[in-house]
């Protein structure tokens, strides 16, 4: 191969694990077979014999780094690149050698240890949603419940499970980031509704940890609050907005936000909720107010009935930040595009 009129750059394994992707154009030029093997987010992907009828595809406003099986198609590829004045580089012993080194490298370690569910699937869900593919982590919980959980997960989402160990005092699990190929499977409808009519509190702290658990897993969650539900989403404190009288009594009678909500058993008087709330809390478990905004953080939508809101006198200025308005149609969309819609 003849570089001598046009540069190729040549890159390393490590050096292309570091790179930030998304501020490049990653050219795939494996074959249809291989990419589906090993599949990796590519922005753009041409198989080496099918490039030169193609280049027009390639954008040259930045650099370019192509990518094969073991680094003889993506070194041809860069050769044609160059010829067209594109700042192109090879990563050298190709994907395979990438893979190697990842697998060698020193996994990042998510301390879950005390967390309660859903805390350790969440904290491991946003570390790797930060890796690359073929990059790991290594993982230390303390509930029980991980060591079933963090295997689900892990088939559900298409990341690959290397090792779970479970010792005496800590679970230990070891997860690659894996980029799941698109099947007819993965293409089925995924998300997940929830229809929160009631207005208590241990329900409403289900339904939340259900929420975080599945947007954890990269599914788009829709709750839709009706009737007794609203009340959940009330600012704590009294929003001055003019009403009649049957609005101003029902607004008077009805609890307003998440702490003066009460439990659907044993409330006594509000003391159980104060009591749930305390072993919640002494149990390392995530308060109602932290994992609704951890639900928000992670993008579920909160949509409040419009048609609830007027029969019960609730006006959208009384409502806390990030929630939606939408009606029955808004719901029917959703639990369209959903494979579980739960009323709670």
């Amino acid at each position: 191969m003849n570089e001598q009129n046009h540069t190729i750059h040549h890159i390393s394994p490590a050096e292309f694990s570091a790179l930030d992707w998304s501020a490049v154009t990653l050219l795939d030029v494996r074959s249809d077979e291989q990419a589906l093997l090993a599949p990796y987010p590519a922005t753009l992907r041409i198989p080496r014999p099918e490039l030169e009828a193609r280049l027009a595809e390639v954008p040259a406003d930045r650099p370019v780094y192509v990518v094969c099986r073991r680094g003889n198609w993506s070194l041809e590829a860069a050769a044609l690149l160059a010829q067209q004045g594109v700042e192109v580089y090879n990563v050298d012993g190709g994907y395979e050698a990438y893979e190697a080194y990842v697998e060698t490298a020193d996994p990042i370690f998510v301390d879950a240890r005390g967390l309660k569910c859903p805390g350790p699937i969440v904290q491991v869900a946003d570390t790797m949603r930060a890796l690359k593919p073929g990059q790991r982590v290594y993982v230390e919980a303390t509930e029980d419940a991980f060591a079933s959980d963090i295997a689900v997960w892990c088939d559900r989402t298409g990341n690959r499970l290397q090792r779970l160990e479970v010792k005496p005092d800590v679970i230990e699990a070891v997860i690659q980031r894996r980029e799941t190929p698109k099947t007819a499977a993965a293409e089925l409808p995924n998300d997940k509704t929830f229809v929160v009519f009631s207005g208590d509190l241990d329900k409403t702290i289900a339904a939340f940890i259900m929420a975080n658990g599945a947007a954890a897993m990269g599914r788009r969650v829709t709750l839709f609050f009706t009737f007794w539900g609203l009340n959940i989403l009330r600012r704590p404190k009294r929003v001055r907005v003019k009403k009649n009288f049957i609005e101003r009594m029902f607004g008077f009678m009805m609890p307003r936000g998440t702490l003066k909500l009460g439990l659907s058993r044993m409330n006594m008087g509000g003391l159980g909720a104060k009591m749930i709330r305390w072993i919640m809390k002494s149990k390392n478990v995530r308060s109602l107010e932290q994992l609704m905004q951890d639900a928000l953080d992670h993008g579920v939508r909160l949509v409040a009935c419009q048609m609830s809101m007027d029969i019960m006198g609730i006006k959208k200025e009384e409502l806390i930040d990030g929630v939606e308005l939408g009606g029955v149609s808004t719901f029917l969309g959703s639990g369209e595009q959903s494979d579980m819609s739960l009323f709670i």
